[in-house]
């Protein structure tokens, strides 16, 4: 069997437009690519992450946490480099990882890598500035994925920073994909409340966006990144506030469906 010193994961759903891009970046250097498709997918994610190499599977949806660990358990690799849809390895990071998995003598069992956020065609300085995220990671490590909203990678061991390239996260397609995603985190953040039974705060819902919105546009200095900046921190207003509808919602359907029920008695 073929030696796999380099394994390349990343979970999909609807990603044609944008899987080659993050495909052709890293395939000279993947010794093996596996693409979990979420089976709700309609256009043609696997049939293209199929045409770069990959290993494909079609799952059903688990939640981020529970699908990216099921891409990792399906990789052979002795380095494991985890990566999104929209997520590009540039020129520099490659050689950096290249010479990471090459070495014999590496000290680290995981590596940080520097993201850089691309919003609507350029790259953010302030509100979304660059941050650091670890995905390069040996699989001796034993890494895990954990939670399934936000979801989070562990591993055993010292941890590294890459100190070149970026990894360039292209978010969102547009304005509309970006507050329909918008939507669907606060909706699914809602529900992970609920069925945690936290209780619905009228206090929350009020201000929690507020200050989200304020945070974001002038403690993380959103105001510096132009009409760029204010859509985004405005998008964290509507986040917070659609999540505490959310969550008052469910709780109003809860109190309907057993008032009914007690009125069939």
């Amino acid at each position: 069997m073929k030696n796999v010193n380099l394994s390349v994961s990343i979970i999909a759903k609807n990603e044609e437009d944008r899987l080659p891009k993050t495909l052709k970046a890293i395939k000279d250097i993947a010794d093996e690519i596996i693409v979990v498709v979420d089976s709700s997918t309609t256009d043609k994610t696997a049939e293209i992450a199929r045409k770069y190499g990959a290993k494909v599977f079609i799952e059903n949806w688990k939640g981020y946490g529970k699908q990216k660990q099921s891409a990792l358990n399906k990789t052979q690799g002795k380095w494991i480099l985890f990566l999104d849809a929209d997520e590009v390895v540039d020129d520099t990071l490659k050689k950096e990882i290249k010479k990471i998995v090459n070495s014999k003598d590496t000290k680290f069992n995981g590596y940080l890598i520097k993201r850089k956020m691309i919003y609507l065609g350029k790259p953010l300085k302030h509100i979304w500035k660059e941050d650091l995220s670890l995905r390069l990671v040996r699989r001796e490590a034993n890494p895990r994925w954990i939670g399934d909203i936000h979801e989070k990678l562990e591993i055993d061991g010292k941890i590294g920073i890459i100190e070149k390239g970026y990894l360039l996260h292209y978010s969102y397609r547009s304005l509309k994909d970006h507050l329909e995603k918008t939507i669907n985190y606060a909706y699914l953040s809602a529900l992970d409340f609920y069925k945690k039974r936290k209780k619905f705060s009228f206090l929350k819902l009020i201000f929690n966006p507020m200050w989200t919105f304020f945070k974001a546009y002038i403690l993380k200095r959103g105001c510096l990144d132009g009409i760029r900046g204010l859509i985004i921190s405005f998008s964290y207003f509507v986040n917070a506030f659609c999540k505490y509808a959310f969550l008052w919602y469910f709780y109003f359907k809860e109190r309907e469906e057993s008032s009914i029920k007690e009125i069939k008695r």
